[in-house]
């Protein structure tokens, strides 16, 4: 079940990256799959320790 989320976006759950060490949020684009999402971006997936 996907949910729409509007407004308020401090209720969507969140993530740190392990290679930037930021916060990054939940995005529609990932909403079938926010369980294997691990890297904010490309770029950090690309430069993740190997």
């Amino acid at each position: 079940m996907t949910r729409i989320w509007k407004g308020n976006k401090s209720s969507l759950p969140e993530k740190t990256c392990p290679v930037c060490r930021r916060a990054f949020s939940w995005r529609k684009k990932w909403a079938r799959d926010w369980d294997n999402v691990i890297y904010c971006s490309e770029r950090c997936r690309r430069e993740k320790p190997s």
